[in-house]
């Protein structure tokens, strides 16, 4: 129980935050952030480089994520604390691990915010094709950001209402498609023959599928929240664990079923990036309104992993804040217990989001993934490292929740992450990944040791030396 006396001290510094969210609502803010524009557009890309073999990649992509979400499961039911995983780093780790992690996720969730909000100016162009972006990403970035300083129920309640929409609107897509794929005539164009007519399976090659298996792991990219939320959830041990397996259970359904039957109604060569391949799924089933309509609810669906992204990032500054690696300011909270500072910080990728959108109109959304994976994958991987750490230092005997398989698991997971990594390396898509990333995480490091290292190493030594006092404590009292 030593290792839980020493978190301890995490735990307190990251006080302040309200219990507000409910079982139910930690499940719904995870499906909300990733059940968003990774799935209705950026589905699009996926398929264009894979062919009806991207079911593979998501699949794969399902399978890292599975493991992903167990290792953090068990992590969280211990450690409860909107910290979450970067904070795990810095107490299994070292402050350095902490310190990057933290970063790396906060600036990737940052430029995820900007690819909701660039993938929302393409969805309004459906209906308003003469009216710039930048408009649309203005005035829905105001709306939200409203939305997440009145208070964190306010935020709960509202991606609660999106994240019904999209199930409901998810589970009508399935309803809707398998009804025109069974019910289709012979020599329609539509059925599991597109599968292979046209080019075969893997008409990309393997290789093609390996690398949408980075896009799909991009659409994934939210399900962690779950663990950051938790430091906010009304009963955390038990809204971890049974948001952990909802979650899964319904991301693996939705996204591989919806692929499925999409590439059944449309061929694979007609999917693209100018509009979301849902919208040309709908438009083929020439049923009157139903591309209008889902065109609305993937604008939803991009509103809320918007609003999901923008609470991750903003309680992420808020721990790197009270933990001394950024200004005291952006650990502080207003009356209604939201660190509106850290709020506004993390707007900044809407900013750039915007300017993008204006200089690069039809370029803007794969330039603000392609930069936001880096983060991501970066701390991905440093998850599956921390578990491994954890569960040296911790053992299993102590813990509520076990993740299964370990260590199998867990290195099976580190591995595959770090090769869709160096993937991106080996892709003119994704270049820009490690191109911007290992820079960015090499400046983190020189500001680290310029800046914090004598900080962090004291705060190390003074929780070490409160470590000892308790337990000399303990054993006196025992005595």
């Amino acid at each position: 129980m030593t290792q839980h006396r020493g978190f301890d001290a995490i735990v307190e510094r990251e006080k302040g935050l309200r219990r507000g969210l409910s079982t139910a609502q930690l499940s719904m803010i995870a499906i909300g952030g990733a059940i968003g524009t990774g799935l209705f557009l950026g589905s699009g890309f996926a398929i264009g480089f894979a062919g009806p073999s991207v079911l593979v990649s998501y699949a794969i992509g399902a399978l890292i994520a599975l493991l992903l979400m167990g290792c953090l499961a068990e992590m969280t039911v211990a450690h409860p604390t909107s910290g979450s995983f970067g904070a795990y780093a810095e107490h299994y780790i070292g402050p350095l691990a902490g310190f990057l992690v933290r970063y790396a996720y906060w600036s990737s969730i940052v430029f995820a915010v900007g690819t909701e909000v660039t993938a929302i100016a393409v969805y309004m162009k459906y209906w308003f094709p003469a009216i710039p972006g930048w408009y649309w990403i203005v005035g829905f970035s105001a709306a939200l950001i409203g939305v997440n300083i009145v208070s964190v129920k306010v935020f709960g309640a509202v991606e609660y209402l999106f994240s019904m929409l999209k199930i409901a609107a998810i589970v009508a897509f399935i309803v809707l498609g398998a009804w025109v794929v069974f019910g289709a005539p012979a020599g329609s164009g539509i059925g599991f023959a597109n599968y292979t007519s046209h080019g075969g399976f893997f008409p990309k090659g393997v290789w093609g599928m390996w690398v949408a298996v980075i896009v799909s792991i991009f659409s994934y990219l939210s399900i962690e929240m779950i663990a950051v939320a938790a430091g906010e959830a009304q009963d955390p041990h038990r809204a971890v664990t049974r948001a952990f397996r909802a979650t899964m259970l319904r991301l693996v359904f939705f996204y591989l079923l919806t692929l499925a039957l999409m590439l059944a109604i449309v061929p694979w060569t007609a999917a693209g990036a100018n509009e979301s391949p849902f919208v040309k799924v709908m438009a083929a089933t020439h049923v009157p309104g139903a591309a209008g309509v889902i065109n609305f609810v993937i604008l939803v669906a991009a509103l809320s992993a918007m609003n999901s992204q923008l609470y991750i990032t903003t309680r992420m500054m808020f721990s790197l804040s009270r933990a001394g690696y950024a200004p005291a300011r952006f650990g502080q909270l207003g009356a209604n217990g939201v660190p509106v500072a850290a709020l506004l910080l993390s707007a900044i990728g809407i900013a750039l989001a915007t300017v993008l959108n204006v200089i690069y109109p039809d370029a803007s959304f794969m330039l603000m993934m392609s930069v936001s994976m880096f983060g991501a994958m970066f701390t991905w991987l440093m998850i599956f490292v921390t578990h491994l750490f954890f569960r040296r230092k911790i053992g299993a005997r102590a813990l509520a929740f076990r993740m299964w398989g370990y260590p199998g698991t867990s290195v099976a997971g580190a591995v595959l992450m770090g090769a869709a990594l160096v993937t991106t390396v080996f892709t003119r898509e994704f270049r820009m990944t490690l191109m911007c990333g290992v820079p960015f995480l090499l400046v983190l490091a020189v500001v680290y040791r310029v800046w914090y290292r004598g900080r962090a190493l004291g705060a190390q030594s003074a929780g070490a030396q409160g470590e000892a006092a308790q337990g000399e404590a303990a054993q006196a009292s025992g005595n």
